[in-house]
């Protein structure tokens, strides 16, 4: 992979990352406020799960 490649993975995931604030910014706040109020524990679940499905999308592709 060259830096181009890495360099549209994060403009993709940042342009992901930024569409719920857009387009329902109150529903974020609250989405927001429930992760603030998990235990650690359960934002690391939270994590975890984040990560094996990105591996797996990237397996997929």
């Amino acid at each position: 992979m060259d830096g181009s490649t890495w360099l549209a993975a994060l403009g993709l995931a940042l342009i992901l990352e930024g569409l719920l604030p857009f387009i329902a910014p109150g529903a974020w706040r609250q989405a927001f406020t429930q992760l603030m109020q998990m235990k650690d524990g359960q934002l690391r679940f939270f994590g975890l799960l984040a990560l094996g499905a990105g591996l797996l999308l990237i397996w997929l592709a």
